[in-house]
């Protein structure tokens, strides 16, 4: 677990929380992706929910409502990045992508898809990011938005 001392002893919560971790990183990373961009971002976005979850670790009573409780906090902490006036960054340009010519097509689409999401507003790239990469159900995306599965849909 990041942030423990080498040698330290982990209680049961500990070890679980660490596990959990491990477990849930790579799709909450995927989704975070798609609302920030860029990998750097999605891992600090990924890490403040993980933060933000632990103090309340033990209150939530199993593995589904924990990660329930986690898109909530990682689509909430998104969204307040996003009403922040100055990110902290300034963006000087795109680094060219160098790709052979078989990979070429899937890069356009790649991008494409990218693209179009970056224009929808925060919100709408929160249920997007948790319905199809955290494959979330139109009603758990809904729940961790507050929002109706009407909306979602």
């Amino acid at each position: 677990m990041c942030g423990v001392r080498e040698g330290a002893r982990l209680t049961v919560s500990e070890e679980r929380f660490d596990w959990f971790v491990r477990e849930a990183s790579p799709g909450l990373l995927r989704a975070a992706w798609l609302l920030v961009g860029d990998w750097p971002a999605a891992e600090d976005l990924v890490q403040t929910a993980f933060e933000k979850t632990w103090p309340r670790w033990g209150r939530l009573a199993d593995d589904k409502q924990r990660l329930a409780y986690l898109h909530r906090v990682l689509a909430n902490a998104f969204l307040r990045g996003q009403r922040r006036k100055w990110m902290g960054e300034i963006a000087t340009g795109d680094l060219p992508h160098h790709a052979a010519a078989a990979e070429s097509d899937a890069l356009l689409l790649r991008t494409s898809i990218l693209a179009a999401v970056r224009v929808l507003p925060p919100r709408q790239r929160a249920v997007i990011a948790l319905r199809y990469l955290a494959d979330l159900t139109e009603a758990q995306t809904a729940a961790a938005m507050r929002c109706s599965p009407g909306t979602v849909k």
